[in-house]
């Protein structure tokens, strides 16, 4: 009865990615181009010509919503793909590995682990610049050790098991027993993971932008929301949409990681 739920959470979380995706790449063809272009004036409310309303400085702030989700996605499954394949490599070395290779690389994934992430990517940004490139790779960089330990245990629990045994007797290396055997079982963990990490990823870079340490090229949702805490009592339009969408977006990928795991283990 209990995979009725985590089913729909799966759906639910896929479906609002998905209609997010559209809305990113189909809005921008109802919208004014350039989210930064002042489009009416300042601080008018929801209604008529905009949608959402403008903020203090007459731009259009589901304009800005339109261009925010593009960037977030980009930024929330580019940092994620990024932390997947460094915790698949590491984690793939650590479990197939000797003892001493194994717990050297574990050594090095707890000490990542035990860095303060966002303290950590505020001190590259600002050393480095904002640039989103920068903002991807840092987000990467930092939360690959869960992908690694993940990735470790599934390899060290299939190392005992039958197939793999035969499959080692009959000659293939560990290379081929982590490609063919250890990665397609681990798969549904790792998805589910990968959301988790594109909801963190996108939430890290929202806080970075509310705190003026993103990307000034692009809108963001944390940009808008960066804007609009001195006008929360004048103007709730300029936090409460921009704020919704981070919610609707994380709460997404979270549905999705929740259901793809609880799935997984109720196949089994």
């Amino acid at each position: 009865m209990k995979a009725v739920p985590t089913v729909f959470a799966a759906r639910s979380g896929a479906a609002a990615i998905v209609a997010m995706a559209v809305l990113a790449l189909v809005g921008r063809e109802f919208v004014n181009g350039d989210p930064f272009a002042v489009a009416g004036p300042a601080l008018a409310p929801p209604g008529g010509a905009h949608l959402f309303g403008t903020d203090d400085l007459g731009r259009d702030v589901f304009t800005g919503v339109i261009h925010g989700a593009a960037l977030s996605l980009i930024v929330g499954f580019s940092a994620a793909a990024l932390s997947a394949v460094i915790g698949l490599l590491v984690g793939g070395i650590a479990g197939a590995g000797e003892k001493r290779l194994d717990a050297a690389l574990m050594r090095v994934t707890e000490f990542a682990q035990a860095l303060p992430r966002f303290f950590l990517i505020v001190t590259l940004v600002s050393l480095f610049g904002g640039r989103l490139t920068l903002i991807v790779i840092a987000l990467g960089l930092t939360a690959w050790p869960a992908t690694a330990r993940l990735f470790r245990a599934q390899v060290l629990s299939l190392k005992s098991r039958e197939f793999v045994i035969a499959a080692r007797a009959a000659g293939a290396r560990d290379f081929t027993v982590l490609w063919r055997h250890a990665l397609p079982i681990a798969l549904p963990v790792l998805a589910a993971q990968m959301s988790f990490q594109a909801g963190g990823a996108i939430l890290g870079e929202a806080g970075l932008s509310f705190l003026g340490l993103g990307d000034p090229n692009v809108m963001s949702w944390g940009t808008q929301l960066g804007a609009a805490q001195f006008f929360v009592r004048e103007a709730w339009w300029m936090s409460v949409f921009p704020g919704l969408a981070v919610t609707l977006t994380v709460l997404a990928c979270n549905l999705l990681a929740e259901g793809v795991t609880h799935r997984d283990r109720f196949s089994r």
